[in-house]
C-alpha cells in the first residue's frame, strides 16, 4: 500500500465526500430561496412598472444560477484523479467561483444600461402594499440566507458559496433601498428608481470585479496562510531529532487539498534507516493533522561532533542576519576535511534587489572565513516561516 492510500485509509469518511454533500445542501437551499423570491419580485416590479424591483428580480435568478454553477462545480471537483490530471480536479472550483462573478458582472453592467435608459425616459411607479410586503421578507429572507451560505462557505472553505454569500447579503442592501426609495416616492412623489437602479448595478459590478480579481488570484497561485505553515513546522518539530523546519512549499490543488514538500534538520550521527522512519512519522502526522500531504521531505545534516564548529555556526548566523533583507540562515554544515561551508539565506521580497542583498551576504561570510569555501543558496520564503525567533529556528 502507498504512503498516500496508508494516510487517506487513517480518517474515515473522507472530508472531501462529506464537504461535497455540505456545499450541494447549501447551493439547493439558496436556489430555491433565490427562485421563490425572483418570481413574487418579478411579477411586483412589472405591475407597479418599477425598474429597481424587476433588477433586483433579474438578480435572484442571477443568483440562482451561481448556486447552480457552485454545485456543478463541487460535483466535478470531487472527481478522482486521473492519468491526465493526477493532482485530482480541485481546482475547479475556483473556475466555477470565477464563473459566478462573471455572471454578477454581466447582470450589473445589463441592469445599469437598463438603468440609464429609465433616467432618460422615466416611468412613473405604482406601488401598493401587497408588493412592499413582499420586498420587505425578501429583506429578511436575504439576510438569513447570506449570513447562513458565507458562514458555510468559510467553514468548508468554498469560494463560490462565500461569494453567493456575500452576493445575498449584498441583495438584502439593495432590497431594503428599494424599499426606502418606495418610501420617498409615497411621501414625496419623488421618483428615484432609475437613479436606485444605476446604484445597485455599480454596486453589483464592484462586487463582481472584486470576485473575479480573487478568483484569478487563487489560480495564480496565492501562498499558504503562515498560520497553516506554522502549525504544520510546530508538528514537525515535536519529532525528537528534528532541530528545524525549513523551506516549506504548498501547493493548492483546490480547496482543503494542500501537498507540499520542506526540508528538516537532523543531528549528522542519524543513520539513514533512522530518516527512512523518521521522515514516513512526519508524512502521516503532518496529514493527520492538517490534511497535507508531503511529496517530499528533504534533509539537512547538522555538525554535531565538534565544539568548534558549533561556535562558527553561531558566529556566521549573526553576521548573515546582520545583513540586510535577510531573514534566516538555516541548513548550515562544515565539511572540514574540504574546508567547505554550506547553508541557506533566506532573503525577504522587500529587498529591492534580492541578487544584491544575497552578494552581500556572500562578501561579508568570505571575508569573516577566507580559508573556506562557501555554498549559499538564496532561498525564498514561500509560507511566511522565516519570521521566527532564531532561538527557536537553532535548538
Amino acid at each position: 500500500m502507498s504512503m498516500k492510500k496508508q494516510m487517506l485509509s487513517a480518517d474515515s469518511p473522507q472530508p472531501e465526500l462529506s464537504r461535497e454533500a455540505v456545499i450541494v445542501r447549501t447551493s439547493v437551499i439558496g436556489i430555491l430561496a433565490n427562485v421563490f423570491l425572483a418570481s413574487f419580485k418579478a411579477g411586483v416590479g412589472i405591475l407597479s412598472h418599477s425598474i429597481a424591483v424587476v433588477l433586483d428580480a433579474v438578480n435572484n435568478l442571477s443568483d440562482a444560477a451561481s448556486s447552480l454553477i457552485t454545485i456543478i462545480g463541487a460535483k466535478l471537483a470531487g472527481r478522482e484523479p486521473d492519468r491526465k490530471h493526477p493532482f485530482g480536479h480541485g481546482r475547479v472550483e475556483y473556475l466555477s467561483a470565477m464563473v459566478i462573478s462573471l455572471l454578477v458582472l454581466y447582470a450589473g453592467i445589463t441592469s445599469l444600461v437598463e438603468s440609464v435608459k429609465k433616467i432618460l425616459r422615466p416611468d412613473i411607479p405604482d406601488y401598493n402594499a401587497a408588493g412592499l410586503l413582499i420586498i420587505a421578507a425578501s429583506v429578511l429572507v436575504k439576510f438569513l440566507l447570506g449570513r447562513y451560505v458565507k458562514a458555510v462557505g468559510k467553514r468548508v472553505d468554498s469560494d463560490s458559496l462565500v461569494n453567493s454569500g456575500e452576493d445575498a447579503s449584498m441583495d438584502c442592501v439593495i432590497s431594503a433601498s428599494t424599499l426606502a426609495a418606495a418610501a420617498i416616492y409615497l411621501l414625496f412623489h419623488v421618483s428615484l428608481e432609475a437613479w436606485l437602479g444605476a446604484v445597485i448595478s455599480v454596486i453589483i459590478i464592484k462586487s463582481g470585479a472584486e470576485m473575479l480579481r480573487d478568483g484569478i488570484s487563487r489560480i495564480l497561485g496565492e501562498s499558504a496562510s503562515p498560520e497553516l505553515a506554522r502549525a504544520i513546522r510546530e508538528t514537525v518539530c515535536e519529532f525528537p531529532g528534528v532541530s528545524g523546519a525549513y523551506d516549506l512549499v504548498l501547493h493548492d490543488y483546490g480547496p482543503e487539498t494542500f501537498q507540499g514538500t520542506l526540508h528538516i534538520e537532523v543531528p549528522d550521527t542519524c543513520s539513514a534507516n533512522q530518516l527512512d522512519d523518521l521522515i514516513r512519522e512526519i508524512t502521516i502526522a503532518v496529514y493527520r493533522k492538517h490534511h497535507v500531504i508531503l511529496t517530499a521531505v528533504g534533509v539537512y545534516s547538522v555538525n554535531t561532533r565538534d565544539e568548534n564548529i558549533v561556535k562558527l555556526r553561531e558566529t556566521l548566523k549573526k553576521a548573515v542576519l546582520e545583513c540586510p533583507y535577510i531573514l534566516q540562515m538555516h541548513g548550515f554544515y562544515v565539511n572540514e576535511e574540504e574546508k567547505r561551508i554550506r547553508f541557506d539565506a533566506v532573503v525577504s521580497f522587500d529587498a529591492p534587489d534580492r541578487k544584491a542583498a544575497y552578494r552581500t551576504v556572500a562578501t561579508t561570510v568570505a571575508a569573516l572565513y577566507p580559508e573556506y569555501t562557501f555554498q549559499i543558496a538564496m532561498d525564498t520564503d514561500f509560507c511566511d516561516l522565516a519570521n521566527v525567533s532564531e532561538s527557536d529556528s537553532w535548538k
